[in-house]
């Protein structure tokens, strides 16, 4: 009998039925997302992205608006200077310069945040500094940096002209006011706040271009929508908790393990991410009807406090970690390439034989 081809959404339900005698009794279906399932017995993951309407309209105005900027500040996440970099910059910039702003230094790994000064500065015209919250002395000392970045000749013939970027939720507004010495950017602790680009008159004769936080239509590689969802940079209606916090959670006992067992009271490193999320909840005493470990109540609570800085200062990703990411996936694309050419050149002699067959 010829078997039959299966679809994802068949697979999936298969995966399931075989793991349902061992994942729903203990967890009541409360990983039952795709990537608590198949992360965990199979390896694979799901892509996060997140690209709303207003984030395509903001990308072409930046787009058109950047080649007449004189400098460029764009403002990134100190625990994820890579995923929160957004990969237009290099690109539209040409020889503009770009000062790179680590915000939230005070959340992020110090020894980690150094060697990502060190790399962002690799790029030609960039300079990369830290910052955290309530420093107004530090934040003006970005406009000092900016204005002997930028030749003579502009500053002594008009207003010299700044665009601000950084995606949603990295602390772009709060930096803005805090520079304008006044609340002229909406802020808030949701993604996505500023809709608009605005131009705001700053002191020295500085012209500050305010835009939109946005991020880009595919998230690359894949471990980046994650990292940028633990953070909060993606809205939370869009992501699956207990999915973005397995993730973390396998990633703080890597990087992390004594911080973790510190903050829960844990007497031994768990297993993996899931031994951790019913360790939590065990200590916690978060539990559904009939004992259920409450996975989802350990995944925002374990999220919460990541982000507030609970279990000190995190840096979740480095140098090193990235560019082997970024090799994995120069890897993903030149066999997905070569598969493609595969199977154009089989549909290409397939019909010339067909050609043939019929002369």
């Amino acid at each position: 009998m010829k078997s039959r081809k299966l679809s994802g959404s068949q697979r999936y339900r298969l995966l399931w039925g075989k793991c349902e005698k061992f994942f729903i009794p203990r967890h009541n279906g409360a990983l039952s997302h795709y990537r608590a399932v198949s992360s965990y017995f199979l390896g694979v993951s799901m892509a996060i992205n997140w690209f709303p309407g207003h984030m395509h309209k903001a990308r072409k105005e930046i787009k058109q608006v950047m080649p007449q900027m004189d400098l460029i500040i764009e403002v990134l996440d100190a625990r994820i200077p890579f995923s929160s970099e957004n990969p237009m910059v290099p690109a539209l910039r040409g020889d503009t310069p770009v000062i790179k702003v680590l915000n939230k230094r005070d959340l992020a790994d110090p020894e980690v945040t150094a060697l990502w000064q060190q790399w962002l500065e690799r790029e030609k015209g960039t300079r990369a500094i830290t910052l955290t919250h309530n420093q107004r002395s530090e934040a003006l000392e970005i406009l000092q940096l900016a204005q002997t970045m930028v030749s003579d000749s502009i500053r002594d013939t008009r207003a010299l002209r700044i665009m601000i970027l950084g995606i949603p939720n990295v602390g772009k507004s709060t930096l803005i006011n805090t520079l304008a010495g006044r609340a002229v950017a909406k802020t808030g602790n949701e993604p996505a706040v500023t809709r608009a680009q605005q131009a705001i008159k700053l002191p020295d004769n500085i012209l500050l271009y305010d835009t939109p936080g946005f991020l880009w239509p595919k998230l690359t590689p894949e471990e980046c929508g994650y990292r940028l969802a633990v953070t909060g940079a993606i809205r939370a209606a869009v992501i699956e908790f207990e999915d973005v916090a397995l993730f973390a959670a396998d990633y703080l006992l890597r990087a992390y393990p004594d911080r973790v067992c510190e903050r829960y009271g844990l007497d031994g490193k768990p297993r993996d991410g899931l031994a951790l999320m019913d360790a939590i909840a065990a200590r916690r005493r978060f539990f559904a009807r009939g004992g259920i470990p409450d996975l989802h109540k350990v995944s925002e609570v374990l999220l919460n406090e990541l982000r507030a800085g609970a279990l000190g200062p995190v840096s979740l990703e480095t140098p090193a970690m990235v560019e082997q990411e970024q090799a994995r996936e120069a890897e993903r694309e030149a066999r997905k390439q070569e598969q493609e050419q595969t199977r154009n050149q089989e549909r290409r002699d397939k019909g010339k034989r067909n050609r043939n067959g019929e002369l």
